[in-house]
């Protein structure tokens, strides 16, 4: 038991990776709602935050180079 008082065995792990496979489920848009749910109570909003940025930029930075790349050929 910590020492607040919450048994931290209850509590599931949050990961990196979760949240990873939580934001690209989301990019993609074809989550299950109870998925969504299940997931969302084990990862670390800080973790969800930092990578949506990140995708959002990588996704941004891959338009513009394909859109590049099109005009190009």
């Amino acid at each position: 038991m910590a020492a607040d008082g919450v048994n931290t065995a209850d509590k599931p792990k949050a990961s990196f990776l979760r949240s990873v496979k939580l934001v690209a489920w989301s990019f993609l848009g074809i989550r299950s709602s109870k998925g969504y749910r299940d997931d969302l109570a084990k990862v670390n909003p800080l973790h969800v935050v930092l990578v949506g940025l990140v995708g959002a930029v990588v996704l941004v930075v891959g338009l513009i180079s394909l859109a590049k790349w099109v005009v190009a050929a």
